[in-house]
């Protein structure tokens, strides 16, 4: 992940990731590049490293059997930035029973993930939150879930 584009023109590096696909742990370093107008981290490089990884870490921790998207992200802001950060996840296997027991019927999941950004010294830069889409994928032999068609949950009628 440290050549994929977006990461590496943005100065995050993945320091850590688990085998299992159980955590990671992730290092932006301060750069001219990515500063913003006061010289601290730039708040789109903060959200950024932090972007991907509860999803990557669901859906390989879930497996093919899942259909797994980023639905909704937050950030909030608490220190200035000024030297290296970090950013820690970890995808514990209650957290994902959860997942599987709320989509055992074919409907969604929406759970929310945290993490903080965090200077060297331990400081709080700032709070990142994160929702996933979850469903289990339809198989032959298992009914689909009950649907709303959009032009129906918009009041629209369709064509037919």
């Amino acid at each position: 992940m440290n050549w994929w584009p977006p990461y590496l023109f943005a100065g995050v590096r993945v320091v850590h990731l688990a085998e299992d696909w159980s955590s990671a742990r992730v290092r932006l370093r301060l750069r001219r590049f990515n500063t913003n107008y006061v010289g601290t981290h730039f708040g789109g490089s903060l959200f950024s490293m932090s972007d991907p990884f509860w999803m990557l870490l669901v859906m390989n921790r879930l497996g093919r059997d899942y259909i797994v998207w980023d639905k909704a992200g937050e950030i909030d802001f608490i220190s200035p930035g000024r030297g290296d950060v970090f950013a820690e996840f970890k995808v514990t296997e209650e957290r994902l029973e959860e997942i599987r027991e709320a989509t055992a019927d074919g409907g969604k999941a929406l759970p929310w993930f945290e993490n903080e950004v965090v200077a060297a010294d331990g400081t709080v830069v700032a709070r990142v939150r994160k929702q996933l889409y979850v469903r289990r994928k339809h198989r032959a032999g298992r009914p689909e879930p009950e649907r709303t068609e959009p032009a129906a949950a918009t009041g629209h009628p369709t064509e037919g």
